[in-house]
């Protein structure tokens, strides 16, 4: 009797962080530059996000301010805020 073959899920990408090492995150603040549509734009190319999860954390940015939008080791932190100023959003890597 054959046993039932099971089909390889993908899984999304996780960044691994050393134990032992803290993470941290980049921080996109609030501008009174950029469009909401474009921010959101912004999010999807730059993270892959979903649009209702790119509209979701450009939301959070708009309504409080500031929102996390990646999370792990220092040196991608910072590769991802230099990336959002590349698109003139105005962002910073802080500890988790």
């Amino acid at each position: 009797m054959a046993l039932p073959q099971v089909a390889p899920v993908e899984m999304p990408e996780i960044e691994e962080v050393p134990l032992g090492e803290r993470q941290w995150v980049t921080i996109v603040w609030d501008d009174p530059v950029n469009l909401m549509s474009y921010v959101t734009w912004v999010f999807q190319k730059l993270f892959g996000y979903s649009y209702d999860k790119a509209e979701q954390l450009m939301m959070e940015v708009h309504n409080k301010g500031k929102a996390v939008v990646s999370i792990g080791t220092r040196e991608r932190m910072e590769m991802d805020a230099n990336q959002l100023h590349g698109y003139g959003l105005w962002a910073t890597v802080d500890r988790a």
